[in-house]
């Protein structure tokens, strides 16, 4: 039986993936092992929120990543917001929707209001739980699997959207592919590719998928990074697209002002997503985000508010072409 591409694109990023462990494996063997350093005391995430748990556990997760897998769950919830119909009547699509940022961004555009769709590529168990929050704050959801490198899955998950809703008035682009390389001699160029196709393409693929059904009023917010604001040593590819981001949303803003679309995005520094289990060495994720001014790597809950400003223009009208850091860190700007 022909897999499907989503399925195609999540074993050869597990192939990457498993190219590189070998790799991080070799240099271990050829050099000493570093002790980690002690976490200094990481700054609480909010009013009634425990610090998570320091240092991070250690647990490697398979690409793409399954947020159900974790054994230190991400914090989606985010009990202390309270709706205010800030985005009533709206429609959303979102990629990258069934965990992570994306999650926590449906949860807080169902609670403000929106039917959302999801984009995901094959982790079907964590959609479906997308879905459920999503409908469990009274809204409808739709989980859409494809491969967001795909110009022809974007037009269709879009088409789907606005067949579920009978609109589209918001586009999240948030759909990313990540795999370290400690020297630009392990960066091949087949991942080079597939970094820029799912991280930059997806958002172009889908921009031009979802303008038709845009109008005034309505905005676009990508997910860029703060690989994207000041680079990355083991991150190079990564880095490059979430500049790219960077740069194609202010220049889209321009392209569409006259239009009354927004165009903003979102930069945000470390968060305890998927992303990252299914990247780093398990050395280097109990030590994820402790170099920050905050000690810790952010929640997802911690970031969502941000897409809800920028979604809705009850708030954030008068703005376009912005690139919001939410990295954990003085001094850091878009």
């Amino acid at each position: 039986m022909k897999k499907s591409a989503a399925e195609q694109t999540a074993n050869k990023q597990k192939r990457i993936q498993a190219e590189q462990d070998a790799k991080d494996a070799s240099k271990k063997k050829a050099s000493s092992v570093k002790k980690p350093q002690p976490r200094k005391k990481a700054v609480a995430p909010g009013p009634g929120r425990a610090e998570p748990g320091t240092p991070l556990p250690s647990q490697p997760l398979a690409k793409p990543g399954i947020e159900a897998r974790m054994s230190l769950p991400p914090r989606f919830e985010a009990p202390h917001y309270h709706g205010s119909g800030k985005l009533e009547g709206l429609s959303a699509l979102i990629t990258g929707g069934d965990s992570g940022i994306g999650r926590a961004v449906a949860v807080l555009f169902a609670r403000e209001g929106a039917d959302v769709a999801i984009a995901y590529l094959n982790e079907h168990e964590d959609a479906r739980r997308t879905c459920e929050l999503v409908q469990a704050e009274g809204r409808r959801c739709i989980a859409i699997s494809g491969d967001v490198k795909s110009a022809r899955f974007c037009a269709s998950a879009v088409n789907r959207a606005v067949k579920a809703f009978g609109k589209l008035n918001l586009l999240v682009n948030n759909a990313a592919f990540q795999e370290h390389a400690s020297t630009l001699e392990d960066l091949t160029e087949e991942r080079f590719d597939e970094t820029f196709r799912t991280n930059i393409y997806g958002y172009f693929h889908m921009a031009k998928a979802a303008l038709p059904h845009l109008h005034r009023g309505d905005a676009i917010i990508n997910t860029g990074s703060v690989t994207g604001l000041r680079g990355s040593k083991e991150l190079l590819d990564y880095s490059a697209t979430k500049g790219a981001i960077h740069a194609f949303t202010k220049a889209l803003a321009h392209n569409l002002a006259d239009k009354g679309i927004r165009v903003n995005a979102v930069a945000p520094g470390p968060v305890w997503t998927p992303l990252n289990p299914a990247d780093k060495t398990p050395e280097d994720i109990a030590q994820f985000g402790a170099s920050t001014h905050m000690g810790r790597p952010a929640q997802p809950e911690e970031i969502s508010p941000a897409y809800v400003f920028l979604a809705a223009p009850c708030c954030s009208s008068y703005i376009t072409g912005i690139v919001l850091p939410i990295t954990g860190n003085a001094g850091d700007g878009g």
